[in-house]
């Protein structure tokens, strides 16, 4: 398990402006439902590999082939949802995802015009969203974050940082 924690943690800290007084409001992991896939994906490759004894020899070797294909899919699979990180800060937003190289987008709280929530029925029933972040560029690496728990806690919490940092209205004091 160390293995896969110490692979599967994009080390956020490296990332903030600590010098600047940046501080983490809210680390965004992936809801649980973006794992269904994967594990889907590992338990066929489990089913491949207990089917082989109870197929004729000639080609349980493709049975074997299918069970390790599958199961590096989903090993792949979790460790890129595992891997993909979005973080809120006092001073910015930003992602950072990837598995064998990282790549990092970052918008600082000025540039957010708008954030759409988008919470299709069955995310509504099992706790998820998607953000959508509008900006005066588009092209960026920002603006679809996908399976977002508690999506609209997390649309306050961005845009309580908003407000206190005074980019909007009058400056909110605690």
């Amino acid at each position: 398990m160390g293995l896969l924690t110490s692979w599967g943690d994009p080390k956020i800290s490296r990332h903030l402006l600590r010098e600047e007084g940046e501080v983490i409001v809210d680390e965004v992991r992936h809801h649980w439902v973006a794992y269904l896939r994967p594990c889907l994906e590992g338990l066929l490759g489990l089913a491949a590999v207990v089917a082989v004894p109870f197929v004729h020899v000639d080609i349980g070797w493709l049975f074997l082939l299918v069970a390790l294909v599958l199961g590096l899919r989903a090993a792949w699979g979790i460790l890129r949802e595992r891997r993909d990180r979005f973080v809120i800060t006092n001073m910015r937003v930003f992602r950072v995802h990837g598995v064998l190289s990282t790549h990092l987008a970052t918008m600082p709280l000025s540039r957010i015009l708008d954030i759409s929530v988008v919470r299709p029925l069955h995310g509504r029933v099992l706790g998820f969203g998607h953000f959508c972040f509008e900006s005066a560029a588009q092209e960026q690496g920002l603006r679809d974050i996908r399976y977002v728990g508690r999506p609209d806690e997390r649309d306050l919490a961005i845009q309580r940082v908003v407000q206190r940092s005074g980019l909007r209205g009058p400056r909110v004091v605690n």
